[in-house]
């Protein structure tokens, strides 16, 4: 269904950090001995800067919320020039680049991709009302990334083009982390992260790919398995 998300939801999503909603998370020990007993702990939830935030213009139209959990996490990468600034104003000015992009040159209503992850470890928010619905954990908004896939299946956009080269390593933690707490917050299994090119005739997301077994690998840890 077709739904406003209005302003006050959506800034109810702003830049926060903080303990995230109950979910998968990791176990700890508590006490020692036969007694001892396991409690479940929580992924740290990350900074996301919300598109109120970053400057983001209104959808051209309603977003469309999906009234149900993803069950996978889709990488990809935007094959944007891989810039050498890292900045967090770099982030911001990335994420309208790619708003632009979708909007006027796709046609879409929205950016495409749920979250972006700059080549400097910072994370935005894309189609406006992700962070809110990945904050609550219960329902996520239709994208636009992957063909086959938007209503069911986060979209996370890393900067920067790696069919030759890998990623720098900020990037690289920003998304075992945000992977690690989409998977706690939604309930989706690590072994549930994939890439664009798994669904679509595409080299997106290039070398990063490759490190998919890796990345599962990462995040299962963080989340305790």
């Amino acid at each position: 269904m077709s739904v406003p998300v209005p302003r006050r939801t959506v800034l109810r999503g702003a830049v926060l950090l903080g303990a995230a909603a109950a979910g998968v998370g990791a176990l700890t020990q508590i006490g020692s001995g036969p007694g001892a007993r396991a409690a479940a702990t929580r992924v740290d939830q990350p900074t996301i800067a919300n598109c109120a935030t970053w400057g983001a213009r209104p959808p051209s139209s309603p977003v469309s919320v999906v009234t149900s959990r993803p069950n996978k996490i889709i990488v990809h990468h935007t094959a944007f020039p891989n810039t050498t600034d890292y900045s967090l104003a770099q982030a911001y000015r990335n994420s309208r680049d790619i708003q632009n992009l979708h909007m006027d040159g796709n046609g879409w209503l929205d950016s495409g991709q749920h979250f972006t992850n700059s080549r400097g470890g910072y994370l935005t928010e894309g189609r406006h009302g992700s962070l809110y619905a990945l904050l609550h954990g219960q329902t996520m908004v239709q994208g636009a990334h992957c063909v086959g896939q938007n209503s069911q299946a986060i979209g996370i956009e890393n900067d920067g083009i790696y069919v030759d080269v890998q990623p720098p390593q900020a990037l690289w933690n920003s998304l075992v982390t945000f992977c690690a707490f989409t998977c706690q917050q939604y309930g989706i299994a690590p072994t549930e992260i994939y890439g664009h090119k798994d669904f679509n005739n595409t080299q997106c997301p290039g070398l990063l790919h490759d490190r998919l077994p890796e990345l599962r690998r990462t995040v299962a840890a963080r989340l305790g398995g």
